[in-house]
Order: structure tokens, then C-alpha cells, then sequence
């Protein structure tokens, strides 16, 4: 549970760094299927690979090098761009990325996929409303951790 809380607390302190681009959720065309299905194409590799980066990114993206492989291209290329705008960032901004992104590196796919969702969720409640979200959880990161567990929510089951 604390993770989650975690992940919300990324997301309402200016999570931004690590947003997902809009999702198109226009309702597709069906195309016609075709007769026969092709043979399967292996995945390509998502690129950059690690050994592909400038040392400076590297040493930037270094809590992510475990994941590197498994990361696919669109998002490295997100991280790529946090890593290019790094070195112009003051220390304390560079500091708070760091911390970050080594937090988002130790969370498990599932909780990554589900701080997404929430992302995608917070940015469609209006500005002011966000700014009561931020209020509410500076509160309740002011709480003894003994009392945060009493009050967290139970983890919603799947259905």
C-alpha cells in the first residue's frame, strides 16, 4: 500500500517527468482481416540499447540499467529526454529526479502500470481541485506511519 501512496505522491508533486503522452482512445476503424495470417516477425529491439547512450546519459539514467532491456522504445526515448534537459535542471531539481527515478526503477510493472492509470486519472481533475489533492496528501504525509496505515484504503481486488 505504501507504494501506491508512493506513486501518488509522484504524481501529485509535479510527476510530470514521467508522464504518458495522451492516449488516442478514438474508436479504431475495423480494417478487413486478411485471408491467411503472415508468419510471425521476430520483435524487433526496442533502441537505444544501454551501450548506445553517451556516458553522461548513462550516468544519469543509471537507475534504470537493470530495466534498460525491458524498457520499450517510446519510453526510453521519454527517459532519454529527461536525461538531455538533466544537466540544465538546478541541483536540488537533478536531486529530486534521482530520487525518482530510482523509486520508479524498484516498483513492479504492475505498480508502474497502475501509477499510469492514475496519471492519466489526475490530469483530467480540474487544477483547483488537483491543488486540494496536494493539500490532502501533504496532510497525510504529516501523519505518524502508524496512523497513515490505519486510514490507508484496502487494495481494491480484481474483478
Amino acid at each position: 500500500m505504501r507504494q501506491v501512496w508512493l506513486i501518488l505522491a509522484l504524481l501529485l508533486t509535479g510527476g510530470a517527468a514521467f508522464a504518458e503522452p495522451p492516449v488516442d482512445v478514438a474508436p479504431k476503424v475495423a480494417a478487413k482481416k486478411p485471408a491467411a495470417k503472415p508468419p510471425a516477425q521476430p520483435k524487433a529491439k526496442a533502441r537505444p540499447a544501454w551501450a548506445e547512450l553517451t556516458a553522461e546519459q548513462q550516468k544519469i539514467l543509471a537507475p534504470l540499467k537493470a530495466e534498460w532491456e525491458s524498457i520499450e522504445t517510446e519510453r526510453r526515448r521519454k527517459w532519454i529526454g529527461i536525461a538531455k534537459r538533466y544537466p540544465t535542471m538546478k541541483a536540488e531539481e537533478q536531486e529530486r529526479v534521482q530520487r525518482r527515478m530510482q523509486r520508479w526503477a524498484a516498483l513492479s510493472p504492475e505498480q508502474r502500470r497502475q501509477a499510469r492509470e492514475t496519471y492519466k486519472q489526475i490530469v483530467k481533475v480540474p487544477p483547483e481541485k488537483r491543488g486540494k489533492l496536494r493539500d490532502q496528501w501533504a496532510e497525510y504525509q504529516s501523519l505518524p506511519p502508524r496512523e497513515r496505515e490505519e486510514i490507508a484504503p484496502e487494495p481494491r481486488r480484481k474483478k
